[in-house]
């Protein structure tokens, strides 16, 4: 049987929703098995966060959980046999006074037993893990996931989705009992490195490479972005290392959280220059201002 989930994420019985979400993302990263290879305590330490954090994110199943109704697992509690409570709780004159009936009391107890035994039971969960083009992350797709058994899922992914996070399918785990409902199906994401693009919270990043010319005359170039091509106007004279901005270019809005930014590091690629354009430099290095000027350069 699964830990306390409120023991799993160290916090308190009455965390705020906001306070949960904080406490599981700061252990997955700290247990994230791509973070931590080899280390079989940190995966399972990482599963046990995962799986509390699914079990308190949800608010009615927190509800059965905090009223005993289900246990760490999500499964059903069976409720005690009735008769049998009566009898524990009624006092001692009750319980050996007279000549009470015990081939009743314990064929109650045990009609009572096999009524629970019978009685729908929500089928487990199911945690799997998949892993989802960069992209898919940033813009949100359709994915499908092939499980063991050679069923297949489809599942949407919202934009701006991150490593670890966890996607809920409901009523997609086992079968239930006795035609309880049946469980849900837990997929935690992993995202795939892209040789471009870098996330930096909701911006994106990637070095540009410019040539020579496009870097002093300046140039309108198409850039590959997450979400398609991308026009973009390089300023005259651009220096290697320096910023491009593209406002609203990063992952979308989502959940309440505003759209973020793409950022552009220009470098410069030389190339093999002509005849022509190495003569001009040797003229120029000899009339031409040195960007090393002023007294902190003087040696």
């Amino acid at each position: 049987m699964a830990a306390d989930p409120y023991v799993t994420l160290g916090v308190a019985r009455d965390a705020s929703p906001e306070d949960i979400k904080k406490a599981y993302k700061k252990l997955a990263r700290a247990n994230h098995p791509d973070l931590h290879p080899g280390q079989p305590e940190r995966e399972a330490k990482f599963k046990a966060v995962s799986a509390a954090n699914a079990l308190l994110s949800d608010a009615a199943r927190r509800a059965r959980f905090d009223a005993g109704e289900i246990d760490a697992d999500g499964q059903e509690r069976a409720p005690p046999p009735p008769r049998y409570r009566e009898y524990a709780d009624s006092d001692a004159g009750a319980r050996y006074g007279g000549t009470p009936d015990f081939d009743d009391l314990f064929a109650d107890m045990f009609e009572q037993r096999a009524r629970a035994s019978a009685a729908p039971r929500r089928g487990m969960d199911q945690s799997y893990r998949l892993t989802i083009p960069f992209p898919a992350a940033i813009q949100g797709s359709s994915e499908t996931l092939t499980l063991p058994g050679g069923r297949t899922l489809n599942v949407k992914i919202p934009p701006g989705v991150e490593p670890g996070q966890v996607l809920k399918l409901r009523g997609q785990g086992d079968v239930g009992r006795n035609n309880g409902p049946a469980g849900d199906a837990l997929i935690e994401l992993d995202i795939a490195p892209h040789p471009l693009f870098r996330r930096d919270g909701a911006d994106i990043r990637y070095e540009l490479p410019v040539s020579l010319a496009e870097a002093v005359l300046g140039a309108a170039i198409r850039i590959p972005t997450p979400s398609g091509p991308l026009k973009v106007t390089l300023p005259a004279a651009s220096d290697s290392g320096q910023q491009i901005r593209l406002r609203g270019k990063g992952v979308p809005a989502h959940g309440g959280q505003p759209a973020g930014d793409l950022l552009l590091t220009l470098r410069v690629v030389l190339g093999t220059p002509d005849p022509a354009l190495v003569e001009f430099l040797r003229d120029h290095a000899e009339t031409g201002a040195s960007p090393r000027q002023g007294g902190e350069w003087e040696a």
